[in-house]
């Protein structure tokens, strides 16, 4: 399979009901990243030689995202309404092959940049609650 570019990649929130979600692509988005992490628990002992030794624990998942503000979008007013109302999200990046990863988060930060001479854009970090979960395509 060739590379790919990240033009590709959308994030999606659900604007339905959990049940029966409808996903709806947040409007003017540039740049997003999935960072996955593990945490760690230190295993080390006077048997290990002098060696680190460690067992991967609890996994975490987060988006940071931003893009030009589309204030009518209902992607971005569902984002927009989630951090005001201090509500979880159901969310998915979708990757070009049609790949899918989807979670329950909430966001962190959201902030909105408006400078004089240039678009006003929107940055925000979408902090997974639970599992994150994959969806390949066939």
């Amino acid at each position: 399979m060739p590379a790919v570019t990240g033009v590709s990649f959308i994030i999606q929130v659900n604007t339905g009901a959990e049940e029966t979600p409808v996903w709806t692509t947040v409007a003017g988005q540039q740049n997003a990243t999935l960072n996955r992490e593990v945490d760690e628990a230190d295993v080390t002992s006077k048997d290990s030689g002098g060696w680190y030794e460690g067992l991967p624990t609890i996994r975490n998942w987060s988006i940071d995202f931003d893009g030009l503000i589309v204030e009518n979008d209902g992607g971005y007013q569902a984002l927009e309404d989630a951090f005001m109302n201090n509500e979880i999200l159901q969310v998915q990046l979708v990757t070009p092959a049609g790949n899918k990863y989807t979670g329950k988060a909430y966001l962190t930060d959201f902030p909105i940049e408006a400078p004089y001479d240039d678009a006003a854009t929107y940055s925000g970090t979408l902090q997974g609650t639970g599992p994150l979960t994959k969806t390949t395509t066939p």
